[in-house]
C-alpha cells in the first residue's frame, strides 16, 4: 500500500522566483537552498508530495500548489558544499491566496512552521495545516 504524500511549503521571494514564473514555466528546479535545515527538508520531499508556494516579501501569501516531480539532487547552482535541488510542477493555485496575516489570525495554525520558523525557506506542514489552508484558499 503506497504511503500518504507528505506536505510541504517552499518560501520565494517573487523577484527571485515568483508564483507567476512557475505557471509560466511550468516546472521548475528549487535551487539556491544554503540552509542545512532547508536542504535537509528538502531531501525527505518524496515524487508526488504536494507543496504549497508561498510568494514572501511584498504580499506575503500562499499562492498555490505544486507538486514534487523529481526527488532530491545535487544543485547545480552550488560551487561548493553539499547542497540538494528537487523539480517542482505547476499544479493549481488557490482560488483566494492565503496571507500570511490571515494565516497569523487562525488559531488551528498557530503552531505552523511558517510562522515558528518564519526565516526557513522550506519547511513541512502537517496534513491538518495543509487542509486548513485548502479551505481558506478556497480549495476542496
Amino acid at each position: 500500500m503506497p504511503s500518504q504524500p507528505n506536505h510541504w511549503l517552499v518560501k520565494s521571494e517573487p523577484s527571485a522566483y515568483s508564483w507567476a514564473d512557475l505557471v509560466s514555466d511550468g516546472k521548475t528546479s528549487w535551487t539556491g537552498v544554503r540552509n542545512f535545515q532547508a536542504r535537509n527538508n528538502l531531501r525527505a520531499m518524496k515524487k508526488g508530495d504536494f507543496v504549497f508556494f508561498y510568494q514572501s516579501v511584498t504580499t506575503p501569501a500562499v499562492m498555490g500548489i505544486s507538486k514534487v516531480l523529481k526527488e532530491a539532487y545535487p544543485d547545480p547552482t552550488a560551487s561548493e558544499g553539499d547542497w540538494s535541488c528537487v523539480d517542482l510542477e505547476h499544479v493549481e493555485p488557490l482560488t483566494t491566496p492565503v496571507t500570511l496575516a490571515s494565516i497569523k489570525a487562525d488559531p488551528t495554525l498557530s503552531e505552523i512552521a511558517l510562522i515558528k520558523q518564519s526565516r526557513l525557506s522550506v519547511m513541512p506542514v502537517t496534513k491538518q495545516e495543509y487542509e486548513r489552508i485548502l479551505k481558506m484558499g478556497e480549495k476542496n
